[in-house]
């Protein structure tokens, strides 16, 4: 049996930190094993926040500068995770942090500089997981299928609710998956206006009521009536949603309560055609006992809420597989998930200066 030791890195839209996997991944020619040794979360500064929340601002020469500069910082609170648990990881996976991602015209952004993260850590990276895809004429998004498919096949149904909700499910032996919509990124946007990073639990949400005449407009997009393969960026919420939330004058809880139902509507919805079954939900949505409560209430799945370990890191450890299948010289990345003309063997690798 071969073994991989792997550090994943991943940034999600809603903005609350990288997360770092230390994962051994195992394979005997047949089957996938994997074990989270060590995690944790580093939360972004208030100047992290500023940057990465306005790059889509920043000319072509900021952004080279802030993709470096935002390598460097990856690397260093890496190079700290290590010398903290003692490790010894052969290969680190990042995904960066997406920027833009416009796979209709052609192109995706994630920044965090590779080269930067290899010569701060001195160990091989690899990133850059989604262009390859694009340029095949795919979504370059979902990526995490291809470890739903190997490393949590007893689910038939794999949701994740992170910044953006998506899903993940295995019909006829293609595998499917899509981002559904907005879900953390909108209910953190409005938690903000009550001074809160989140909405704790749901708890003001909860405390709200559904107003159906706005809950009627942010249902009635388009992107919800699109076939699969689709994809969401922070472009929709900004361009969408942002000026639907601005516009209204309901109170804050009114809003997160009518934003939490559209969230479980759109993900029932996206669901509920599927033969009844299990359905692993992760991602911080996970522990949003309102919005897990109301997907309960609309959905006709058993809901599984997995150890906190895999709620808070699945992602990151995808990633760390991801990296790991590239090395094999494996495809990582599905077309018939991203609607590429192609499977995808993904990812830029950069070897440390010094080597």
């Amino acid at each position: 049996m071969r073994d991989f030791k792997v550090i994943g890195l991943m940034s999600g839209s809603s903005l609350d930190g990288v997360d770092i996997a230390y994962v051994n991944f195992s394979h005997d020619n047949k089957t996938w094993f994997f074990q989270i040794v060590e995690a944790g979360n580093v939360p972004y500064s208030e100047y992290w926040k500023e940057q990465l929340s306005l790059a889509f601002n920043k000319d072509k020469e900021e952004l080279k500068e802030l993709d470096k500069e935002y390598g460097r910082y990856l690397g260093t609170i890496t190079q700290k995770f290590i010398k903290k648990y003692d490790m010894e990881p052969k290969l680190i996976a990042s995904h960066g942090h997406t920027i833009f991602h416009r796979p209709e015209e052609g192109f995706t952004l994630q920044i965090g500089d590779g080269q930067e993260i290899a010569n701060a850590t001195g160990i091989m990276t690899i990133n850059d997981f989604r262009t390859e895809d694009v340029e095949k004429g795919g979504q370059g998004a979902p990526l995490v299928p291809i470890g739903d498919r190997h490393l949590f096949a007893e689910y038939p149904i794999c949701l994740n609710i992170g910044g953006i909700a998506n899903v993940s499910y295995e019909t006829e032996n293609k595998r499917t998956a899509y981002d559904i919509c907005m879900a953390n990124q909108l209910l953190n946007y409005l938690a903000g206006k009550l001074g809160y990073d989140y909405d704790n639990n749901g708890s003001f949400a909860r405390q709200g009521s559904v107003n159906q005449e706005l809950l009627n407009i942010l249902n009635d997009n388009p992107y919800y009536k699109q076939d699969a393969p689709k994809s969401l960026g922070r472009e929709f919420f900004e361009n969408v949603q942002h000026k639907i939330i601005d516009d209204s004058e309901l109170s804050v809880n009114d809003l997160l309560a009518t934003a939490t139902e559209h969230i479980a509507l759109q993900i029932t919805n996206s669901t509920n055609h599927l033969e009844p079954s299990k359905m692993l939900i992760t991602g911080g949505g996970a522990k949003n006992q309102y919005l897990i409560s109301r997907i309960r209430a609309l959905s006709k799945h058993e809901i599984v809420i997995p150890d906190t370990m895999i709620i808070d890191y699945k992602e990151a450890l995808i990633f760390a597989f991801l990296a790991t299948l590239k090395m094999e010289g494996k495809i990582n990345v599905l077309s018939s998930v991203t609607g590429a003309s192609s499977d995808s063997s993904s990812g830029k690798i950069w070897m440390p200066d010094n080597l």
